[in-house]
């Protein structure tokens, strides 16, 4: 790790494989902690490269635990985190939202670490049960319409890496890893992500994949459609910017889209949401970023029709069912 270390503090970059190769050490616990702490602050430090976070991601896709959901076609919606906004749970409840529409989603998620509460955080306060067992997750796809793999059951390499990160507390590469490498490899992919340069990361290593995309950055610095300001969505077939207008709905302020101060008050908004009882802001958040993800997965349909299949969800109460069932069934 010495001469790694030497090399990048002389603004020199890592190849493909020697990113691969180094995350993999740190995953069998070769370097120490001192060791891989000065290791992630370099890339708090400077911009990291697509070969370097193509690495990483190769070593993790690797070394995960795999899930074989029988070649069911699903979606993930999975932000970066690391905005540092403290939005409530808004990619989380698009997914429950998405499946309540009929859509199959494999939700991967974790714990906060540059916010007040991640997904695992939420659902985990809600009574979900975190699980790794495949025949258990097929049969939750099955009868919910969705599965939530949480990150450190499937990601034995970010064992070494976590309690760094939380005592770090800031965004690191690893916010940048978790929405390109969910071990059941999804068909579809929406994304948020917390920059304009990341974002031109993502859609060049996904090009290099079959996944079909969409990837969203809010040009205020959310990693979500805020619709707090105008938004840049990057797909397989078009790249533009949109106005909160040209998506059909207000522009939000800021605080509409607070998240609470606890995970307690996470759990408080989110249920709240799902039994149609969010504000009218919280519901528009959720149902542009829902209708989105139908849209990656039909882009046939029009980003308007998807956004209202996503409303419908909600004030059907099948987004509240898919998350009741899913609650029941652990």
């Amino acid at each position: 790790m010495k001469n790694i270390l030497s090399k990048l503090f002389q603004h020199k970059r890592l190849t493909r494989v020697e990113a691969k190769e180094i995350l993999t050490n740190i995953s069998n616990e070769v370097y120490n902690e001192a060791q891989i702490a000065a290791f992630i602050t370099v890339y708090l430090m400077r911009s990291i490269s697509v070969e370097e976070l193509s690495g990483f991601r190769d070593a993790l896709l690797e070394l995960c635990l795999k899930v074989d959901l029988d070649g069911v076609p699903t979606i993930d919606l999975c932000g970066t985190g690391g905005d540092g906004k403290n939005t409530f749970n808004i990619s989380t409840l698009s997914s429950f939202v998405v499946a309540g529409a009929g859509y199959k989603v494999a939700k991967h998620g974790n714990y906060g670490v540059s916010s007040k509460s991640g997904s695992s955080n939420v659902l985990e306060a809600l009574g979900y049960k975190f699980t790794n067992d495949n025949d258990q997750l097929k049969r939750q796809l099955e009868a919910t319409n969705l599965c939530f793999l949480h990150a450190p059951l499937f990601h034995p390499a970010m064992k070494a890496v976590g309690p760094i990160r939380r005592q770090l507390g800031i965004k690191t590469f690893f916010n940048m890893l978790g929405p390109m490498v969910n071990p059941s490899f999804p068909k579809y992919q929406m994304v948020g992500v917390f920059s304009l340069e990341l974002a031109r990361l993502y859609q060049y290593i996904f090009q290099q994949t079959d996944q079909k995309y969409a990837i969203v950055h809010a040009l205020d610095g959310y990693d979500e459609i805020s619709l707090t300001g105008n938004v840049k969505i990057k797909t397989n077939g078009w790249e533009k910017v949109l106005t909160p207008a040209q998506l059909g709905k207000k522009q939000l302020q800021p605080e509409q889209l607070f998240g609470g101060e606890t995970v307690k008050e996470a759990a408080k908004i989110f249920t709240n949401i799902l039994e149609n009882k969010g504000t009218s802001a919280q519901v528009d958040a959720v149902a542009v970023n829902s209708g989105m993800a139908i849209h990656c997965i039909c882009p046939e349909k029009s980003i308007e029709d998807c956004v209202k299949e996503a409303e419908e969800s909600i004030k059907n109460g099948q987004a509240l069912k898919m998350f009741t069932g899913l609650i029941e069934s652990c």
